[in-house]
């Protein structure tokens, strides 16, 4: 039989109505613990700034805390907003959890930056517009390294770890760069699908092996929801939905409990532009689900799927990731 590719999960650190922000934390805090129990390859956090609904902004802290509660399932990001950071603080950053949890630690870039223009401009203090993504880029892999010499400023902890860095992107630009690096690339087809298989394309056709990886590696990032009858799945996607509705009218809110009319909310046409927006979304059953993610790695050629889920009951997703883990064998 086939051996399975891994799977791993995505976390936003969602806060829902009726929660929290220390709620989320432990929720997700909970999160991992479990899908570190039921065979995960990895799980990611990833960096946004200004949403009500996400408390992910200070990733790295966040993952300490989660490496703290874990014992071996690979923590990372998914990904650090590179253009928001000096590249010098955040290989002090990931070299400290490095030091912490070792051989567990993914960084994970991306040069959008997680928030809306005039957030950035406060989290940046200049007009970096990630433009110089490759350079910062440079700069980072330098600081992990132990090319400096004897008066070179040093990432203490982080020089000389050669800690994993991935490259996240949503577009062909991260793809294409990921390739000359010789670098992994995961690409978010779990809220921008359009360019996925260009990107991928671009990316297998021009790898460039590295130190890193000898040949392309590529994980496609999807939402997924599974559920012991697609009724329910369908019905625990609602808020799915109403997240990315409510985002596209500029309606910053709380990740919504799920509802029985969803067509009661919104218009016809806000129904189409979500529903093509999460079109590589993955719910149903756990048979469903598998088909589902058997479909994608045969379309895709992907060497990894990573998972977000947007369920509003935490112990309901924590039952998804269950459900999928185990029919995933």
């Amino acid at each position: 039989m086939k051996e399975r590719i891994p799977l791993s999960v995505l976390d936003l650190v969602p806060i829902g109505e009726g929660f929290s922000i220390s709620d989320a934390m432990n929720n997700s805090t909970k999160l991992a613990q479990a899908v570190e129990d039921f065979g995960y390859e990895r799980y990611w956090i990833a960096e946004h700034h200004n949403f009500k609904s996400i408390a992910s902004a200070a990733t790295s802290v966040v993952l300490s805390h989660i490496g703290a509660n874990t014992k071996k399932i690979r923590i990372g990001s998914g990904g650090i907003m590179l253009p928001n950071h000096a590249p010098l603080i955040i290989a002090e950053q990931f070299g400290t959890l490095e030091a912490l949890y070792p051989n567990r630690i993914d960084l994970g870039l991306g040069r959008a930056p997680g928030t809306d223009q005039r957030t950035m401009m406060a989290l940046r203090r200049d007009k970096n517009d990630g433009s110089d993504f490759p350079v910062m880029l440079n700069h980072l892999q330098y600081y992990l390294s132990n090319e400096g010499g004897p008066n070179a400023i040093k990432a203490v902890p982080g020089y000389g770890m050669e800690i994993p860095i991935w490259l996240l992107g949503s577009s062909t630009f991260s793809a294409s760069l990921a390739a000359q690096k010789g670098l992994p690339f995961a690409f978010a087809s779990h809220f921008a699908p359009d360019a996925m298989s260009a990107a991928i394309e671009e990316y297998r056709s021009n790898f460039v092996p590295s130190k890193q990886f000898e040949k392309p590696y590529v994980i496609v990032c999807i939402n997924a929801i599974c559920a012991q009858t697609l009724e329910e799945a369908e019905f625990l996607r609602t808020s799915e939905l109403l997240k990315f509705l409510y985002m596209q009218r500029g309606d910053e809110r709380l990740i919504s409990k799920p509802v029985e009319d969803i067509d009661s909310i919104w218009e016809p046409w806000e129904e189409r532009a979500i529903r093509n927006k999460t079109r590589e979304s993955i719910y149903g059953t756990p048979e469903m689900v598998k088909e589902k993610l058997e479909l994608l790695i045969e379309r895709t050629g992907a060497n990894e799927i990573m998972m977000n889920c947007w369920i509003h009951d935490p112990k309901k997703r924590i039952h998804s990731y269950e459900l999928i883990s185990k029919v995933w064998v």
